[in-house]
């Protein structure tokens, strides 16, 4: 599906010259186009567009104004601000925009911001869809919790007994299962939080694994232990933490 887009800015110049480059963009699709923030948010409700580009000095309501209000609406489009002022940057991320682009924007920037929007939308698409199938139950019982992993530009929605365990390394978490290796796109504490009352557990700040694939525990002294799974990965706890994946497998 094409990227459905919104232009938002009060110069008629500044709209066309980003029409024009935007033509050029594979996957894209120009909904609509708003001079002020008003009408902006108008364009939204109507057009439910996938991505905002969005001016920020306006009159009447500014860009910070309009992505506020969306902020508390039923449909928020990702957001890249389009500006000549380079003094709001951070005020437009921690307001959520997802890029900072300053006129006049150069071909190759703008394509690699709508790049990040598209990789943007593709995971938020799938998280729902895996939010969706988690409603519910299934006549075996409440449905599988579905987990979210990014294999190079792909996303896949993994059941969570398939999934061994989840590492962490610097920012990144790992997604491990049985032959492949995937990218989460959650954080460790938002995984753990998303899984409590189920077969995962902490066993290391770095690691969370379920301990239905535990296949084998070893002391290595008083108060490590080690866990092997049955994909031969191996991860070490601690003596505290080790108990807790005994007392549910009932060892």
């Amino acid at each position: 599906m094409p990227l459905k887009t919104l232009i938002v800015d009060d110069e008629p110049i500044a709209r066309k010259v980003l029409s024009e480059e935007l033509e050029s963009i594979e996957d894209l699709e120009i909904v609509g186009e708003a001079d002020d923030g008003a009408a902006a948010l108008e364009q939204i409700a109507t057009h439910q567009p996938d991505l905002v580009l969005l001016d920020l000095q306006m009159p009447a309501m500014s860009g910070l104004e309009v992505v506020r209000r969306l902020k508390n609406g039923a449909h928020m489009p990702v957001i890249i601000i389009v500006t000549a002022y380079d003094k709001y940057a951070l005020e437009a991320f921690e307001a959520g925009a997802i890029d900072y682009l300053l006129k006049p924007v150069g071909q190759e920037r703008l394509s690699e911001a709508i790049e990040r929007a598209k990789r943007v939308t593709g995971r938020e698409a799938v998280e729902r869809i895996a939010r969706l199938q988690e409603i519910g139950e299934t006549p075996s019982g409440p449905r599988t919790r579905r987990i979210v992993g990014k294999l190079g530009e792909e996303y896949f929605l993994l059941s969570a007994n398939e999934i061994y365990a989840f590492q962490a390394e610097g920012d990144l978490v790992w997604i491990l299962t049985a032959k492949r290796k995937y990218l989460a796109t959650q954080t460790l504490k938002a995984l753990e939080q998303r899984l409590v009352n189920t077969s995962f557990r902490r066993i290391h700040r770095n690691a969370l694994v379920n301990v239905d694939h535990v296949r084998k525990m070893s002391a290595l002294s008083s108060q490590r232990w080690l866990l092997t799974l049955s994909n031969d990965q191996e991860f070490i706890a601690s003596k505290r933490q080790a108990k807790s994946v005994r007392e549910l497998l009932n060892w």
